[in-house]
């Protein structure tokens, strides 16, 4: 029943967005063609002009309901989805009223042999999703469709559409398994997904847009080293101490990727299809720079927000996926929607029948993925997640230089090799910490 008031709430959110929302009128498509729209940075506007139609309205009635105290004073059929929307439940009215004997979960210890293959399983899974989500990712954004000896052929553009399908397919995946599974009443505001959800597919587009001026093992690597921007910014807000071997990796990091990009020089530019003043190396450089790090702000910021989330209504991973794709899903098909994106998707599509497969594939491994990554973090905890996810990275450059022929020389593959070193000299100092505090704190239980 719980997830039936989820499921209706989220539908009361979608309804009253649709509502209090006057859609400006659809863009024709010979406009969105047209050069001017090319750039990277119009395209952003649009996209926040569509996530801003259904905000700003949900923002009113969200800061109405609360000065009237809705939760208090309100009544009617509607009552309890607006409450879970915007209130969240009480969930201090599901306590056991009698005396009942409690319940102990007991885990059965698995044996060593079923946990080694559990492990295998996991890391094939999260292997195969991801490398391949990467190659059908590349593929899409970098390189044209129907290209033959007589057609130039043509690329897809949008991101936000592919952004879409993949959000889709995980709300779809999640809200099965709830319905299928036991889920904790976590009673968090619905709305409080929403912010998560922004920065989710923020972070997802700049993500794609930033394959079409920076090569995908530049993208990875630059993704390895999201680590530094993170710590500078836990130092200067925050106040955060980190130790002496966090701040060596970090460095370790910067002169990975430096030596990296230096090696591939004007090779990882893909704007074959703007103009001669747009492909110059300033321009391609400077877009893929800030795209990066717009995706490496946004991607911080969700995984700020949702172990906020987390450590203050204690939900499952699958609630907070379920959550997040619903806002995600709400927020990308408004903004396509206005712009009349969707019947250009669908028009692509049917001109190339390869592309919606590779769409279809490319959100399957999305999805497949994500379950892999919450049972792995579940299971075998963060530093085996880690460390499979780092291998990941590794195959996933050597791969995309295989089948798409990006040039590594020896020099690019000496900043390869810098990061990656960083990358498992930070998991095993970490692990190392971990132990140590571990050992200490059984010591001192057995001296008491």
């Amino acid at each position: 029943m719980k997830q039936l008031v989820e499921f209706l709430s989220c539908c009361l959110v979608l309804a009253c967005s649709f509502h209090f929302t006057e859609a400006p009128p659809v863009v024709e498509s010979s406009n969105l063609n047209s050069e001017w729209s090319d750039f990277w940075l119009v395209r952003l506007i649009f996209n926040l002009v569509g996530y801003a139609s259904v905000v700003v309205p949900a923002y009113l009635l969200i800061s109405y309901l609360k000065k009237i105290k809705y939760n208090e004073t309100g009544s009617g059929v509607c009552y309890p989805c607006v409450k879970t929307c915007v209130f969240g439940d009480d969930i201090s009215s599901d306590l056991p009223q009698t005396s009942s004997p409690k319940i102990v979960q007991s885990k059965v210890e698995k044996s060593f042999q079923r946990k080694a293959v559990a492990l295998v399983v996991c890391a094939i899974g999260l292997q195969v999703s991801y490398l391949t989500w990467g190659v059908i990712q590349e593929r899409i954004m970098t390189l044209e469709y129907g290209k033959t000896d007589d057609s130039p052929g043509e690329k897809f553009t949008n991101s936000q559409f592919l952004v879409f399908i993949n959000r889709l397919l995980a709300f779809c995946v999640a809200f099965i398994y709830i319905m299928m599974t036991r889920q904790p009443r976590h009673g968090c505001p619905l709305y409080k997904f929403s912010y998560c959800s922004f920065s989710n597919i923020m972070s997802s587009w700049f993500q794609y847009e930033a394959l079409k001026f920076v090569s995908f093992p530049t993208q990875v690597l630059g993704k390895a080293c999201k680590v530094i921007p993170v710590m500078l910014m836990g130092k200067v807000v925050s106040g955060n101490v980190y130790e002496m071997y966090e701040w060596i990796t970090a460095g370790m990091l910067s002169m990975g990727i430096s030596v990296f990009l230096l090696a591939q020089g004007d090779s990882h530019a893909h704007t074959d299809s703007v103009d001669d003043v747009q492909s110059t190396t300033v321009y391609v450089l400077l877009s893929g720079f800030i795209l990066m790090l717009g995706y490496m702000a946004f991607d911080s910021f969700t995984s700020n927000w949702q172990g906020e989330l987390f450590k203050t209504h204690k939900m499952s991973s699958i609630q907070m996926m379920l959550g997040v794709n619903l806002f995600s899903c709400i927020f990308t098909s408004c903004s396509l929607l206005e712009q009349g994106a969707f019947f250009e998707a669908f028009a692509f599509i049917t001109r190339h029948v390869e592309f919606g497969m590779h769409s279809v594939v490319l959100s399957i491994c999305s999805a497949v993925g994500q379950l892999f990554i919450f049972y792995t973090i579940s299971e075998y905890g963060a530093v085996v997640f880690t460390i499979i996810m780092t291998l990941r990275q590794a195959f996933a450059i050597l791969l995309s230089c295989l089948i798409y022929g990006h040039p590594i020389g020896f020099l690019g593959f000496i900043g390869v090799l810098i990061v990656f070193a960083a990358l498992f000299l930070r998991i095993y100092a970490r692990s190392r910490k971990a132990n140590i505090k571990k050992l200490a704190g059984a010591g001192t239980s057995a001296k008491a």
